[in-house]
């Protein structure tokens, strides 16, 4: 037999099953006779589908490329009035090359490991580090899905760090600007409620902050 095959065969055996003989098996471990009855007896049939999807027959990519490309010619392009933080942004041709569409994030790493999410974790170590240089700040964090969660965690970071001892708290105060989006503290007041944290909301240029507060926040 050729290697590769055997090779491939073994891979299929272990990542594809149960095979024949293995489910036998488990049905009998189980006191069942057929994998429709395990079905049955662990699906409710109030969410089960009683016909099979109704599906198209399947396309090769190239095909699909151009179907879907049919499909973009019809969408109209609107402006978004939402704001809050939701705007249209233009990505650095460099960016774009280099990070986005950079194949050695996601292609260089064996194939058990989840190539994108360590290629995503990478570029975000350098893009955090690139801010750190730019504003001389000590800590950048880039690795958070939105502005809400990140501010939170930076509360919640910094307050654990200055209160280091749960049953002595020595400030329990953070000022955030009126200028933050709403919805970002409405986040800040989710995460501050079991903690015991204060917020205050007020003019940051005209705030004073004494040794009661921990952070501030402020809209960039």
């Amino acid at each position: 037999m050729n290697p590769f095959i055997k090779l491939q065969h073994e891979f299929i055996g272990r990542h594809i099953g149960p095979n024949e003989t293995e489910t036998e098996q488990m049905l009998s471990a189980i006191k069942l006779n057929s994998i429709e009855e395990l079905i049955d007896k662990t699906i409710p049939s109030s969410i089960r589908l009683k016909a099979p999807l109704d599906l198209p027959n399947p396309m090769s990519e190239a095909d699909y490329l151009s179907m879907i490309k049919e499909v973009s010619i019809g969408n109209q392009i609107g402006k978004t009035y939402i704001g809050q933080g939701y705007y249209g942004t233009i990505t650095p041709s460099v960016i774009l090359r280099n990070v986005f569409e950079n194949p050695g994030w996601y292609t260089s790493y064996t194939p058990y490991q989840a190539e994108i999410s360590q290629g995503r974790l990478e570029s975000l170590l350098n893009f955090q580090t690139v801010v750190a240089d730019l504003t001389a700040l000590p800590i950048a964090n880039a690795s958070l899905l939105d502005e809400g969660t990140a501010a939170a965690e930076a509360m919640a970071m910094f307050y654990s760090f200055l209160n280091k001892s749960p049953n002595k708290v020595d400030r329990n105060k953070i000022f955030v600007d009126q200028e933050v989006f709403p919805q970002t503290l409405d986040v800040l007041k989710t995460r501050a409620t079991p903690l015991e944290i204060e917020i205050v909301v007020g003019d940051f240029q005209t705030a004073i902050l004494d040794n009661q507060y921990f952070a501030a926040i402020l809209q960039y």
